[in-house]
């Protein structure tokens, strides 16, 4: 994950934003597939989940364990995710004993389902955040969510969640048919005060298999990303709250240099040595994912490679699996990478970007990333 806005704090304001720590949490954050059922059939869900049952999900005695097993493990933050996880009837029951363990605790939902009293229980659980996915404004949004008034619904969920204390944000994949809708989304934001905005680029897994088609182009994406670094400039200049990330292209943080380089170039060498310390792709070091039946993977793309299974091993065991040969490979500094991304000068930001997007374009994990949008001039 790439955070604009703290980057964009630490080179306009290096003294005040030295004391907020480190840029990266050191152990991994778990972002774990509660339930694989949803109300929705999103065209890029990555669970390639629907509105029904799915076998073999672990019960809630077997969530307790895991729980006191990642506890265990050093993990420190949980993020809730399905499916759509408020369909889980003890869900509550999860974040409660999860609280009591003293986790970070966050839930990613569609947002639908979150009416003033589900509001109400999220905010009694003790949620730090929640993130709901929009698709752009109305029409995009119903569109790819297959669901008319899914918007309207999400946009009340977050009001309600803002409304009971809980901070709430808003996730946006672009494509080629809503990037358009970015200005519009901001401008959302503002008026509901939502002051988290993630965007998450296009990746290949699940259902985004059949649809990344409508991924945005890479000129568009260079625009996207340009738009967001002046919002983003703006925001510290003028003290704004809003945060701003982004994820799944860690191309961004090299993206990021060559702007300061083009509009602070008093502040380049800081800014290199602030992305270097960041070091890009976290896929099997700073994040991992649970799935509904309990397998491990190095991110939430990674639904096909499992890792072990919480339910036979502990998780450290399974993650500090040495012979697990993609493991091994996402942590090797550096990266075993070949084609554009071997050739790349800026590894030592971007960390090697989004290797699951490599295999599903070339059945080879360490070929370039297809969703690399540098130019072979920039890498060289």
């Amino acid at each position: 994950m790439f955070r604009l806005t703290q980057f964009m704090k630490r080179l306009l304001t290096p003294a005040t934003s030295e004391r907020s720590g480190k840029l990266r949490a050191t152990g991994p954050v778990i972002v774990w597939n509660v339930i694989r059922r949803c109300n929705l059939s999103c065209a890029h869900c990555y669970a390639a989940s629907s509105d029904r049952a799915f076998r073999g999900e672990l019960s809630l005695e077997a969530c307790y364990r895991v729980l006191e097993d990642l506890k265990r493990s050093g993990v420190s933050a949980l993020i809730l995710s399905g499916g759509e996880p408020l369909m889980r009837a003890d869900l509550f029951e999860i974040a409660a004993r999860a609280r009591e363990l003293g986790f970070y605790l966050g839930l990613s939902s569609n947002g639908t389902l979150m009416d003033r009293p589900m509001a109400e229980r999220i905010a009694a659980a003790g949620f730090d955040y929640v993130g709901v996915s929009l698709d752009g404004l109305e029409a995009n949004h119903d569109r790819m969510r297959g669901m008319q008034g899914a918007f309207r619904r999400s946009v009340e969920g977050i009001g309600h969640c803002r409304d009971q204390g809980v901070k709430a944000g808003i996730r946006f994949t672009p494509t080629r048919d809503n990037a358009g809708d970015l200005p519009g989304l901001f401008a959302l934001m503002d008026h509901e005060g939502v002051d988290r905005f993630y965007l998450s680029h296009w990746n290949s897994a699940g259902r985004g298999k059949v649809s990344r088609g409508e991924n945005a182009d890479l000129l568009a994406t260079r625009r996207v990303m340009e738009w967001l670094f002046e919002v983003s400039r703006a925001d510290v200049e003028q003290g704004s709250g809003r945060e701003i990330v982004t994820g799944n292209n860690d191309a961004d943080g090299v993206f990021f240099l060559f702007w300061v380089r083009r509009h602070w170039p008093h502040l380049a060498d800081r800014a290199q040595t602030l992305l270097t310390r960041w070091g890009g792709n976290a896929s099997g070091v700073g994040i991992a994912n649970i799935d509904e039946l309990g397998e491990v993977h190095p991110d939430i793309f990674w639904r096909h490679h499992s890792l072990g299974n919480v339910q036979k091993r502990p998780f450290d065991e399974i993650w500090g699996n040495r012979e697990d040969p993609l493991l091994a490979g996402l942590r090797a500094k550096p990266r075993p990478l070949k084609g554009r991304c071997g050739r790349c000068v800026h590894l030592a930001i971007c960390g090697g970007n989004t290797r699951v997007r490599a295999y599903q374009a070339t059945g080879d994990h360490w070929e370039e990333d297809p969703g690399c949008y540098l130019t072979d001039g920039e890498i060289q």
